[in-house]
């Protein structure tokens, strides 16, 4: 998730001040041996029978693993964020190769996030495309087979931001969708408990005009490994609602429709002439619809809590009542332990590595009623649940 997220390429170098407990490895943790923190009760909106009701609220989703650790979408990003406690991993940005085949990445451009730049045989494929409406210049999947691919390694995204995961840059390949879903079944074997997913679909309506339809893919796999049900522990979430609805059509796996800043359009609005916006969407009205193919929404913070023009919290919206009126869930993205991606009141110094008050952060969002949060750092989200929870 987060084409559509702001500061992600902040700038600067600094010392990380850590927050709580260090991460030590791959096996650390903060919450003792149950590894998740208690959690308040979810109300009742007329679901039954286990499914997303399963889930402790406010739910603690590892975004795109625990990438304030490690390098995002690798298998050990998705690893630390189960051993940190996540209650969920976005594990999988999907994204299609030449050949048809899924992979986890976060856009399809892979220059920010693979060591592609470092492999002379690639140099060739170097281009630039127009993505939902921007130019954009480097490799993509869909220019790859996976044989390909599987030669890359991942790299930090934010390296300014997170210089000591780049410790870490080059070790693990570029993970398939089915490998993430035999990953997902022997993780819970191996901690007998239920692993939960939450895979996103990038860009459809770009990759539909390319012959590489996302949505038929995920469906058939999820279909192969028995994870289309209601039921299954597989949430499945895109920016365009025309893409959750082919899913709705497809499986019956609860759904999210992403929703990025007010006046945006969703880019299958754009490309069909619909000239909603965002803020159409997240009116009554526009809720009660989107509560007719999907399960939740997943909107960006500010759509929860504005920031002024200093960027500090204002008010609450109503988002959340409004949300939860038409029986639809709130998971927003993303809350990111270092200063540039805080709310202006919450920072601490200006290092662009350094952590705010993220403790501080968390009570505010959590306040609203959210049910959840996409989170980069999910070890300081658990303990920042904990503690609103048994105020």
């Amino acid at each position: 998730m987060g084409t559509r997220e702001s500061n992600d390429r902040a700038g600067g170098t600094g010392r990380r001040a850590l927050l709580g407990a260090a991460v030590v490895g791959a096996g650390a943790t903060v919450l003792g041996a149950g590894g998740t923190a208690a959690a308040a009760p979810r109300a009742d909106r007329g679901r039954r029978g286990g499914g997303l009701e399963d889930l402790p609220v406010p739910t603690v989703i590892g975004h795109r693993g625990a990438s304030g650790y490690r390098p995002e979408h690798t298998l050990a990003a998705y690893q630390l964020a189960l051993d940190l406690g996540a209650d969920i991993v976005e594990a999988g940005d999907l994204v299609p190769t030449r050949d048809g085949h899924l992979v986890c990445r976060h856009e399809p451009e892979i220059g920010g996030t693979t060591d592609v730049a470092d492999h002379p045989e690639f140099a060739g494929r170097r281009t630039t495309k127009t993505l939902d409406g921007v130019r954009v210049t480097g490799w993509f999947t869909e220019d790859f087979t996976l044989a390909e691919l599987k030669r890359l390694r991942a790299v930090e995204r934010i390296p300014a931001n997170r210089p000591h995961n780049t410790l870490y840059d080059g070790r693990w390949e570029i993970p398939t969708f089915e490998e993430v879903l035999r990953w997902q079944d022997e993780q819970t074997r191996r901690r007998g408990k239920q692993v939960w997913i939450y895979p996103e679909l990038k860009h459809p309506t770009y990759f539909r005009a390319l012959g590489l339809g996302l949505e038929e893919r995920a469906a058939r796999l999820l279909r192969k490994h028995r994870k289309d049900r209601r039921n299954s522990p597989v949430i499945l979430q895109s920016f365009e609602p025309t893409s959750i609805q082919r899913l709705n059509r497809l499986v019956d796996n609860p759904l999210v429709v992403l929703l990025s800043g007010a006046g945006t359009r969703p880019w299958d609005f754009v490309e069909s002439g619909d000239p909603r916006t965002v803020a159409d969407l997240i009116t009554r009205r526009g809720l009660k619809e989107i509560a007719s193919y999907a399960q939740g929404i997943g909107p960006t913070l500010d759509l929860v809590v504005p920031r002024d023009s200093a960027g500090r919290l204002t008010e609450p919206t109503t988002l959340v009542r409004d949300a939860h009126r038409a029986g639809l869930i709130l998971h927003p993205y993303t809350m990111r332990n270092e200063n540039p991606f805080l709310p202006a009141d919450f920072r601490r110094g200006s290092e662009p590595d350094a952590y705010g008050d993220v403790f501080g952060a968390y009570r505010a969002y959590f306040a609203t009623g959210i049910d959840g949060v996409f989170t980069d750092h999910p070890d300081t989200a658990l303990l920042a649940r904990e503690d609103f929870v048994n105020r």
